[in-house]
């Protein structure tokens, strides 16, 4: 079940959802035009939430998005199952 909705910007190709606790969260793809060769990235931009507390953004290539998305679809299982994440280190979302 999903609990926020998504967006589409078709100006910048990119999409983004609304969580339950307010922050929007937006996904495009970067492109920065170099001499020599371009550099393509995926933006991640977390904005502020309702209490006005500043977001964040990171700059992914391709192959840390996918795993990004990886970890986000595992984690998400696990959570739908109730499972405890596997591994060491886990920590408390902010």
């Amino acid at each position: 079940m999903r609990t926020a909705g998504t967006e589409r910007h078709p100006a910048g190709g990119g999409a983004g959802i609304v969580t339950t606790c307010g922050r929007r969260i937006a996904v495009r793809r970067l492109r920065l035009a170099t001499a020599d060769r371009p550099i393509s990235r995926i933006a991640l931009d977390v904005g502020p939430d309702r209490g006005g507390e500043p977001g964040t953004w990171a700059a992914l290539t391709a192959g840390e998005a996918r795993d990004l998305a990886d970890l986000l679809l595992r984690h998400a299982g696990q959570a739908e199952r109730g499972a405890e994440p596997a591994g060491p280190a886990r920590e408390a979302a902010p």
